[in-house]
């Protein structure tokens, strides 16, 4: 299709598709939470404390409030160490760096973002970061759909040093392909 058709036919689908509910052909009043909430900054929505061991994190759209089809946390203090290298089967997974600097790896190609930068890991491609410099980073991680990925966090954000196994991530939908991301 040429560029000028497919603007066009582009500039006619968006405005309907923004008169739709949801792509996902829920409706409204299919979601259980019916007013807007803040969750303020440094908190969680649900008031937990929650470690990683590398950072804190903070969840700060659950999917109770999205019917499942997204979740968004925030790591803080975030320091060098990170998960090893996986892939979701069924979730894109989208990365914003707000402090500090972040090195990830997507596929085979590796990136450092610093703040203001992004950076979206697709379903099914190998992905890793770790924190890197002096100062602690501060990041959003949002995953879309939501699939297991707020359950996941929820079971191994306990403080304790977390286990990257491959049954573990298999369970929560991931495959472990990898080692963690090493800096040098």
């Amino acid at each position: 299709m040429k560029r000028r058709n497919f603007l066009k036919s582009a500039a006619c689908t968006f405005p309907f598709a923004l008169s739709q509910p949801f792509a996902s052909g829920a409706e409204p009043s299919d979601y259980p939470i019916k007013d807007a909430q803040v969750v303020p900054a440094g908190e969680d929505i649900d008031g937990e404390k929650r470690s990683l061991g590398f950072s804190r994190i903070s969840f700060k759209i659950s999917t109770r409030e999205t019917g499942g089809n997204f979740f968004l946390f925030e790591h803080s203090n975030l320091r060098p160490g990170g998960p090893p290298l996986h892939f979701h089967y069924e979730q894109e997974e989208w990365f914003y760096v707000m402090e500090g600097e972040v090195l990830f790896q997507i596929g085979k190609k590796r990136f450092q973002l610093k703040p203001g930068d992004s950076m979206l890991a697709p379903r099914k491609v190998p992905h890793a970061f770790t924190a890197v410099g002096a100062v602690p980073a501060r990041m959003l991680v949002g995953y879309s759909p939501a699939g297991r990925m707020e359950q996941f966090f929820r079971d191994i954000a306990n403080g304790k040093p977390v286990i990257w196994d491959a049954a573990l991530l298999r369970r929560y939908g991931c495959e472990l392909v990898g080692p963690p991301l090493k800096t040098t």
